[in-house]
């Protein structure tokens, strides 16, 4: 005797949670889309600064990448941060739920971003007031961007990344 399958449904974990936040009047994608957006913008305020300030000092490559890099997580960082301290959570618990929520997605951001400014010619030894310098950054940030979002959407069905944020905006 065959067992019919089509008389209930087995529910993944993740999909219980996807269609949590729909339920939410939050869809997945639209969630994973703002915390990406939100992530780009610490991410590119310090990835923007640190190639303005490694190119203007005259830094090699290298040097002006790690300034970037650094700049990138501490404003990263800093702009998951400073909402949840004015909100008046601990600094120790503020400073977890940031590492939570932006390592992963500031990582690929850094990564992809650095590598494509390295690989457009003259990017890097553009200066700051070329069209080359500044479109190749631009398109650099968006391709992170983009490169981060499957991510970050990844992680957030499974209830981390910008998840563990979101929970204490509620």
């Amino acid at each position: 005797m065959e067992h019919d399958h089509s008389a209930h449904r087995h529910s993944h974990p993740d999909e219980a949670r996807a269609e949590a936040h729909s339920a939410g009047g939050t869809s997945l994608n639209r969630l994973a889309f703002t915390a990406t957006v939100h992530c780009l913008s610490g991410c590119a305020t310090g990835e923007v600064l640190g190639m303005v300030i490694g190119t203007a000092a005259g830094f090699g490559n290298a040097s002006t990448i790690l300034l970037a890099v650094i700049l990138a997580f501490v404003f990263g960082y800093a702009f998951t941060m400073v909402p949840l301290l004015k909100a008046g959570l601990a600094f120790g618990a503020v400073l977890k739920l940031a590492l939570a929520a932006d390592t992963v997605s500031i990582a690929i951001m850094e990564i992809v971003d650095n590598a494509i400014m390295l690989l457009i010619p003259g990017a890097m030894d553009a200066g700051l007031d070329t069209v080359l310098f500044w479109g190749s950054l631009l398109v650099a940030l968006l391709i992170a961007g983009a490169a981060a979002f499957p991510v970050n959407r990844w992680l957030i069905l499974r209830g981390k990344g910008h998840a563990v944020v979101h929970q204490h905006h509620h």
